[in-house]
């Protein structure tokens, strides 16, 4: 079982943050829908916007960092420009160093709908001393923030 099987079939109302994001014409690929690529900047962007808002300093403070260790998408119908969608996620796992976010994308604008998923992925950080680059404790607040919107923490 892969690491999207806990959301296959999800819908917008299982995923505690949502985000709104307009498509853009650039998104598009020559086929006339958002290329596979652009899915990724989506999903930076929301959890660096969530991850801004719980945070007690700037990033560029920031003495712990959350890099990305693996990712992972699987796209199950296309989105296009123009119209408007939105990116749920949950907190999948929180480990002491590391968290497994599960996204989705969602067509239309509407939180509450039940749309079936377009797209279902898996963001994983872990959390390093930006000094000597080695695996360290995701810092409180953020910690407390994460466990907020977790599925299952350990």
């Amino acid at each position: 079982m892969g690491p999207m099987a806990a959301v296959e079939g999800a819908v917008l109302r299982e995923f505690p943050v949502r985000q709104l994001v307009t498509t853009r014409w650039a998104d598009n690929d020559m086929y006339g829908h958002v290329n596979n690529a652009v899915y990724y900047a989506y999903f930076d962007a929301a959890i660096n916007s969530w991850i801004s808002e719980h945070l007690a300093v700037p990033f560029e403070q920031m003495e712990a960092v959350g890099v990305v260790a693996e990712s992972g998408c699987r796209f199950l119908r296309p989105v296009s420009f123009p119209g408007p969608i939105t990116i749920g996620f949950r907190i999948e796992r929180l480990g002491r160093s590391s968290v497994t976010y599960a996204l989705g994308v969602f067509e239309g604008g509407d939180p509450s709908a039940d749309a079936p998923a377009s797209a279902l992925a898996h963001w994983v950080h872990v959390y390093v001393d930006r000094a000597t680059g080695l695996a360290c404790a995701i810092p409180e607040p953020l910690k407390a923030a994460m466990a907020s919107i977790a599925k299952v923490s350990e």
